[in-house]
């Protein structure tokens, strides 16, 4: 958006105009001077200093010339999109899990039937989109951690690369441990309040850290992890006559709620869309945004290139002028 700080120096947008008017016409008796060439002024092509076209021309760029320099005087302004700056935050790093597990739709969504990190990423993005004055990252793990998106007060582009995030893309494993262990090097230099929050739908099964060993190194550098376990309580499966029998989820809820009471944090376990997203409700609530978060608009000072603009025609103008005068 363009704005001036000092419109109200358009106001003297008129003032040549009104310097015409007041200025006195010359006298009708001037002093004379005696020429040997008296005859060369009566020549028709001697009668003006330069005739009407280029008149009108020069008068188009003093005017092109007086806005330029006004419009510079009047200090333009170039400001960019509002950016959050928080009073007070707190530095949220997201785990996602994206193992083949992920893929199972035995959530619903709209009405339909999705995969489980459909339904995350419907949570999960608007998680992220409330939370103004928050720093938040994004790790995206199956059998490697990696990190998807650093901390952050951009949370449109951290929701945008987790609706971006395809199943199986780190590996059709589980590595909960080196997802841990990840968040603990992006948090571990940050000040103030540092939370993990990390979903899976079921136990380590791969990775170099042990979920419990990364849990207490998190505890010892004071982050506090959020687990959250995505599934039914109960999966379908066939049995050797044919028949649908019950089957425990392959969530491994003891390791999943030791990782959360070892940090302070909480275990939560979602079996569908409205109970994930009521453990979102849960975690914004128990840790909630301190401060309103205030905007800053960076601009851009533009003043230069209608004075340059000015100060070129004035060039042009006088250049013209001179010219004819040798002529």
């Amino acid at each position: 958006m363009l704005e001036f700080e000092w419109p109200w120096l358009f106001v003297a947008l008129p003032l040549p105009l009104i310097v015409r008017w007041l200025a006195r016409p010359a006298g009708a008796h001037q002093a004379a001077l005696e020429v040997p060439f008296i005859d060369d002024f009566n020549d028709p092509a001697h009668q003006h200093t330069f005739e009407k076209p280029a008149h009108r021309t020069l008068l188009f760029l003093a005017t092109l010339a007086w806005l330029a320099l006004l419009a510079a005087a009047a200090r333009p302004m170039w400001f960019g999109d509002p950016i959050e700056l928080p009073v007070k935050g707190r530095d949220i790093m997201l785990a996602v899990d994206l193992s083949g597990s992920m893929q199972q739709q035995d959530f619903v969504l709209g009405n339909r039937r999705v995969d489980r990190l459909t339904a995350t990423k419907a949570v999960a993005g608007e998680f992220i989109k409330q939370r103004a004055g928050d720093r938040v990252g994004l790790i995206l793990f199956g059998t490697k951690a990696y990190l998807q998106t650093p901390l952050t007060f951009d949370r449109q582009t951290v929701t945008t690369l987790l609706y971006e995030a395809l199943i199986n893309i780190a590996g059709e494993k589980t590595a909960i441990g080196d997802a841990i262990g990840l968040a603990i090097k992006r948090l571990r230099n940050k000040e103030g309040d540092r939370l993990l929050i990390l979903l899976t739908d079921g136990a380590n099964t791969a990775g170099e850290i042990a979920p419990i060993k990364a849990a207490e190194l998190a505890a010892q550098l004071g982050l506090k992890i959020y687990t959250i376990g995505i599934g039914p309580d109960r999966q379908s499966g066939s049995s050797f006559f044919g028949m649908r029998r019950g089957t425990r989820s392959d969530i491994d809820e003891k390791t999943l709620a030791s990782i959360a009471r070892k940090t302070g944090g909480r275990y939560f376990h979602a079996s569908n869309t409205r109970e994930l997203s009521r453990v979102y409700e849960l975690i914004d609530s128990m840790e909630p945004i301190e401060s309103d978060a205030r905007t800053y608009r960076p601009r851009q000072a533009l003043f230069f290139w209608p004075l340059g603009a000015g100060l070129v025609l004035v060039t042009l103008i006088l250049g013209y002028l001179s010219y004819r005068e040798r002529t």
